[in-house]
């Protein structure tokens, strides 16, 4: 895995999250250990997934806990759009990925 996303792969990876919905969401509690396996499960299921801030509106504290979520799950940042973020990490197994980085 590499240790950093290109722009290019950040572009490719904001593309593909375009018609996908919110699987995680962050409330007034912020960074918790549900919400940490909540990113867990559906990084592990669907490699690309988007997290919504329902109650923090904080753009620093949000990058905050996106980037304690990456650290965390060992997951990569592609995009931040307003109180969305899209978070990626192929999937452990090579013959589960879905998403072939450009």
């Amino acid at each position: 895995m590499p240790q950093e996303l290109t722009s290019q792969q950040n572009k490719f990876l904001r593309s593909l999250a375009h018609q996908l919905n919110p699987v995680v969401f962050v409330g007034k509690n912020g960074l918790t250990d549900e919400v940490l396996a909540s990113v867990e499960a559906a990084l592990e299921k669907h490699e690309l997934i988007k997290v919504k801030f329902v109650e923090n509106k904080d753009k620093e504290d949000k990058s905050r806990v996106v980037d304690a979520i990456c650290h965390q799950t060992r997951c990569f940042r592609a995009g931040m759009i307003g109180h969305v973020a899209i978070l990626y990490r192929a999937a452990g197994k090579p013959s589960r990925r879905k998403i072939q980085l450009p």
